[in-house]
């Protein structure tokens, strides 16, 4: 039964992640019907419970999965799902943390947060986790008895440079949010891997060890007299982690010399973290974001390419500052008329404009979709150009101060 358990314990995994999910379904008011409960429920789990089950996995494999070999083997297999998915999900949950690849410099909106990781820092950043995935690549599908202790060692100090970035970036992103909980989940995970790797070859070198057999084929690995005396202090495999951090920073020496060759500062290692705004290792502060409405002509004016959508100044709305272009002070203007001269007639286009702009805004997420209704626009914003200089006196007038901060609280904005 044991062994029917391990062979089939990932699918077994996926199953419990999903009853668990359509429980929490079950438990939430407002239930739908019974085919909507089992698809949430189901997306829930895969979702939600399985990255947070495939964690408890991982870690549990770390006391169990060291001396079994079937054990091994099956921890094994949840390490690359563990990999895969990992990535997976966590570029799932990206676009919805509104963090943005733009460094502190840059002035942002509404809720959008400036990167983690400085951009000029990042291929630092890159390389380090590249080189800690490549030594748990190469320490975990290599069979120990095969390779020199020094070599062995040299492979877990690359794994501890992956998983100082994996620490740095909890450290860097944690807070109490959910969303960004389960951005750390991912590196948690590549350092419960690394740690469970490190422990499993200890061990089994260990066991190795005590077979006089593989012990006499331990000798003379190297030709350097230096090389192989290194060697031979490193056959006890309990100083293997303490050396490992001790081979570290030449390793972090010799990677940093060849990113410089590359244009890397020197400090980018650090630089990465601390070069940046919104985060807790940040030690810049960024200017505050700009507040944009989010219908769509408000969202046009700040979203779309300056030379497109040429934006004139900074306004004024409910307390907030927004970027102001000709185009959304003439739609604004030509609300103002229609809520003087027939209100009527303005609550129902208002009414359709809060109905239907809101959708469209959520649509415009890029500076190239803003420039299409910008120019989609065009036609209307002749249309109430006309009727504003039919209508009144001094239709320039009445243009230039939307947005104002003089304006009154009356004054309505089309953001439009």
């Amino acid at each position: 039964m044991n062994e029917k358990l391990l062979k089939h314990s990932i699918l077994l995994s996926v199953v419990i992640s999903v009853i668990l999910g359509i429980l929490v379904i079950l438990l939430l008011p407002g239930g739908g019907s019974f085919i909507e409960t089992i698809l949430s429920g189901a997306l829930a789990g895969i979702l939600a419970i399985y990255p947070i089950l495939l964690s408890l996995i991982n870690f549990v494999f770390i006391f169990a999965g060291c001396t079994d070999p079937r054990l091994t083997r099956k921890g094994q297999h949840f390490e690359w799902i563990t990999l895969v998915l990992g990535t997976l999900y966590s570029l799932l949950v990206l676009p919805f943390s509104n963090i943005t690849f733009s460094d502190w410099t840059v002035t942002l909106y509404n809720a959008q947060k400036h990167t983690p990781i400085w951009t000029e820092g990042a291929l630092t950043v890159l390389i380090f986790a590249a080189a800690g995935f490549l030594g748990y690549l190469f320490l975990s599908c290599t069979r120990i008895s095969k390779a020199p202790p020094l070599i062995t060692v040299l492979k877990i100090s690359a794994m501890y440079l992956g998983m100082i970035q994996s620490i740095l970036w909890i450290v860097q992103i944690m807070r109490g949010e959910i969303l960004y909980l389960y951005l750390c989940l991912f590196p948690l995970n590549c350092i419960l891997i690394g740690i469970k790797v490190i422990r499993q070859k200890v061990i089994e070198w260990e066991r190795i060890q005590r077979s006089e057999a593989e012990s006499e084929g331990m000798t003379g690995r190297f030709k350097n007299k230096y090389l192989e005396w290194l060697n031979r202090r490193l056959e006890h495999s309990a100083v293997w982690p303490a050396a490992a951090f001790l081979f570290m920073w030449p390793m972090l020496g010799i990677i940093i010399c060849i990113l410089i060759l590359f244009g890397q500062r020197p400090d980018s290692a650090i630089r990465a973290w601390t070069e940046t705004s919104d985060w807790n290792l940040s030690q810049r502060i960024a200017s505050q974001n700009i507040f944009y409405d989010e219908h769509y002509l408000c969202t046009v004016a700040a979203g779309g390419h300056r030379k497109v959508v040429k934006p004139i100044r900074m306004g004024m709305r409910h307390g907030h500052s927004v970027i102001v272009n000709r185009q959304l002070c003439v739609a604004n203007a030509f609300e103002q008329i229609l809520e003087e001269r027939v209100p009527k007639l303005h609550r129902n286009v208002r009414y359709f404009y809060d109905r239907y702009g809101f959708p469209v805004a959520k649509l415009i997420r890029s500076p190239y979709i803003a420039d299409i209704v910008y120019f989609l626009m065009k036609p209307l914003e002749w249309g109430f150009l006309l009727i504003i200089y039919m209508t009144d006196v001094k239709p320039e007038n009445r243009i230039a101060v939307q947005y104002l901060p003089e304006q009154t609280e009356c004054t309505r904005v089309t953001e439009d």
